[in-house]
């Protein structure tokens, strides 16, 4: 293991394997930190959290390395007003009146709550907590697979703080990985699984600035690409290791950032007149094709309904130039993209032919993008297509030896208020009840006598109806709208209804508080309570023997 230089993790796990037994000494139990806490081992020893208690020990014992797979799902920015709000529109869709409705991960036995804030801010951002996530350590807003020692956007200051991931570890033991989302594949969220770097926006060699690429950080993109051969150089120095064999299962948007800036590599669906963004002049996905002869490539719908699970071992599935479309908007899509659900079933078919078994990271990053733009009927959509994804692995899978965690890299200031009536259309305008709990025939007034919707936003862009509208992207064209308006006369359930925001921004932020986690399957009963963000990493680290698993192969 001397060769392994990322080695940060090396104290969480062993605070992790040293908490089995029932001591309550000082020298297991964890600290609160401090509001200048700048330590990365208080991070580390917050493994702890989830050994800690003598009566959960026994089954600590039992869940070590009891799964063969792990499926982490998550849902970016969806926060429990969405899980709410999506659980009670799934609900109305199928004719209920939604608020007894459960999605697919609301009837998971075990869950708790995660603590989103990253190292240097409040409310965080996707890139530091899917970073604590995936290796364990919390750090800063903006970068990625890196400790939070690094200067952002400062390369020299990031080499020597790499953290080692689930999926690189799961990769050196023999599994095999797969990586699935909605966003660009190069986005904050998919990135953390696999890159390591400084910068978040870093997505191509065109987002760098020279004097980054001179001190020899790499784009992300090229990162993934490169990603068999960079695990190699840190874990054994380079020499070629049978075990590691790259990721196997690569889909989402993001294309650009592995095209060359010339109009001749261009796809059939580009929508810019130069699709790629290089500036090296290489194509990435020649050089995939290059070094996985046998892999397949795919960039529609028709190539991904060709792909045959039991004969294909590598693919990279490119759907859009940036990032795939809204599960509203998917029909739109020139030559066709399959849904989050669809991509999620192929994957798994196509990673368990391995019988070390996988680990499969699936994000439904457009939930995220819908808040941004204002959009709560975009944003609800995507998360009942994302819980549709969690059931299609949950179907595709066994509970015997999959770990399926479902949660959020953080939430949005996305409101649900009013005292609307008892399955009152959650996308409507809000409609009380009269002294006998009937409902009122017409919608309630507020103070400036103006009806109101039951979702809103704390800040964004406001108010916007664009009808028939299914791409929330297209408000940002539109002029950022402040105040009340008069919604007396508009269909707010419309697809294109864009929801009042008291405060105007150019668009919607996150925002800070906790988030869900559900589990299913062997370790799950380890996700209970309150916990640090990173405890997730140590969750899975520990129900699939990950460290120790790739300790043995090195």
């Amino acid at each position: 293991m001397k060769t392994f230089k990322m080695t940060l993790l090396a104290t969480s796990i062993a605070v992790l394997a040293g908490c089995n037994s029932s001591d309550d000494s000082d020298d297991n139990k964890v600290s609160i930190a401090p509001k200048d806490e700048a330590s990365l081992a208080w991070y580390q020893n917050s493994a702890a959290e989830v050994t800690t208690a003598e009566s959960v020990a026994q089954a600590i014992d039992n869940a070590k390395g009891s799964a063969k797979n792990i499926i982490l799902f998550v849902g970016d920015g969806m926060g429990v007003s969405t899980v709410t709000a999506g659980r009670i529109l799934e609900g109305q869709q199928q004719g209920m009146t939604g608020e007894e409705n459960m999605l697919s991960f609301d009837d998971f036995p075990f869950s708790g709550l995660s603590k989103t804030y990253n190292t240097n801010q409040q409310t965080p951002d996707s890139a530091g907590t899917m970073t604590a996530m995936m290796s364990g350590v919390k750090s800063k807003a903006g970068v990625i697979g890196v400790s939070e020692d690094v200067v952002r956007a400062d390369c020299v200051s990031s080499q020597g703080t790499e953290l080692a991931t689930a999926l690189e570890l799961a990769e050196i033991a023999g599994k095999s990985t797969g990586i699935v989302s909605t966003a660009r594949i190069t986005h904050a969220t998919p990135a953390a699984t696999y890159a390591k770097s400084p910068e978040r926006n870093w997505e191509d060699d065109g987002d760098m600035p020279q004097a980054a690429k001179d001190a020899g950080c790499l784009d992300i993109a090229d990162q993934l690409i490169q990603f068999e051969d960079l695990l190699e150089a840190r874990v054994n120095g380079g020499a070629d290791s049978t075990y590691i064999d790259g990721i196997d299962v690569v889909m989402g948007g993001g294309r650009r950032s592995f095209l060359p800036n010339d109009a001749s590599a261009n796809s059939l669906d580009a929508v810019s007149t130069i699709e790629g963004d290089r500036t090296d002049g290489r194509n990435l996905i020649t050089e995939w094709q290059t070094k996985y002869p046998t892999g397949s490539y795919i960039m529609d719908q028709a190539g991904f309904d060709a792909i045959d699970p039991t004969a294909t071992t590598k693919v990279l599935g490119l759907f859009n130039e940036s990032h795939m479309h809204y599960e509203a908007d998917r029909a739109n899509d020139g030559q066709g993209e399959p849904s989050l659900s669809e991509m999620t079933s192929k994957a798994i078919d196509v990673l368990d032919n391995n019988e070390n078994g996988f680990f499969l990271m699936v994000e439904s990053g457009r939930i995220d993008h819908g808040h941004h733009a204002g959009s709560a009927y975009n944003a609800l959509t995507d998360t009942v297509e994302f819980a549709n994804a969690v059931k299609a692995a949950v179907e595709g899978t066994d509970p015997e030896d999959t770990l399926i965690i479902v949660t959020a890299d953080h939430s949005h200031v996305f409101t649900i208020a009013g005292y609307p009536t008892r399955g009152n259309p959650i996308l409507g305008k809000v409609v009380t009840n009269d002294s006998n709990g009937e409902p009122l025939s017409e919608p309630a007034l507020a103070a400036d006598d103006m009806p109101y919707t039951t979702l809103a936003y704390t800040n964004g862009m406001g108010f916007h109806d664009l009808g028939n509208e299914t791409d929330a992207d297209a408000v940002y064209s539109e002029v950022i709208v402040s105040g009340r308006a008069d919604i007396s006369a508009v269909n707010t359930e419309s697809t294109g209804f864009h929801q009042e925001a008291l405060v105007p921004m150019s668009s919607e932020t996150h925002a800070g508080e906790d988030v869900g986690i559900y589990a299913v399957g062997p370790g799950a009963q380890l996700i209970t309570g309150t916990n640090e963000q990173n405890i997730i990493f140590h969750v899975m680290n520990h129900a699939g023997n990950l460290l120790e698993q790739a300790e043995n192969r090195l």
